[in-house]
This record gives C-alpha cells, structure tokens and sequence, in this order.
C-alpha cells in the first residue's frame, strides 16, 4: 500500500532541529522524499506497522504535526505529477537506502 506521509517540525525548543532529522531519517529508510516534509511510503503492513511506531516515537505530540494519508494498493489511479521536480514510480524505482 502507498502511505503519504507529511509532518511539521515545530523548532521553539531547542531539540526541534534534532527531531526533524530523525522523523526525516526514519521516512528516509521506508520512502521517497517527494517535498521538504512529505514522503511517498510503499509498505507492507508490517512495515507500516514499523513506521508507524518509529514516526510516532520521535515526533513531540505536544509541538510537531505528523499526517498520513492511506492512498492504498490501487494508488496509481489517485497521483498525478505535475510541475517541477521528477516523477518516478516507488513500486519499480530503485532507492538506494
């Protein structure tokens, strides 16, 4: 299934910066960077099970934003790309971790 996941890092505190390249680092190692804070995860249900869990570990619930959008195993139908930046298909795409 195709998970979107987008965030926002709040930076008051001082460990904000710290937290924002964790959450990036974990959707890093499950998907492709698609904006700043938006990343395109084809997972199992295990994976996103481990997603989940590692996401909601390093966000602080009180001052960051974390979104998922469920977009499925038919996501091919609901995505169009336009403008600048380049198309690639996650199921078929290699992604060096």
């Amino acid at each position: 299934m195709l998970v979107l996941v987008s965030y926002d890092v709040s930076f008051e505190e001082p460990d904000g910066k710290r937290r924002l390249r964790k959450i990036a680092k974990v959707c890093e190692n499950f998907g492709q960077r698609v904006q700043y804070s938006v990343f395109e995860c084809v997972v199992e249900p295990a994976q996103w099970v481990q997603l989940r869990h590692r996401l909601l570990e390093a966000y602080d619930e009180e001052r960051d934003s974390l979104r998922f959008y469920f977009l499925g195993k038919n996501w091919q139908r609901r995505v169009e790309q336009h403008g600048s930046g380049t198309a690639y298909d996650p199921e078929t795409d290699a992604l060096i971790l």
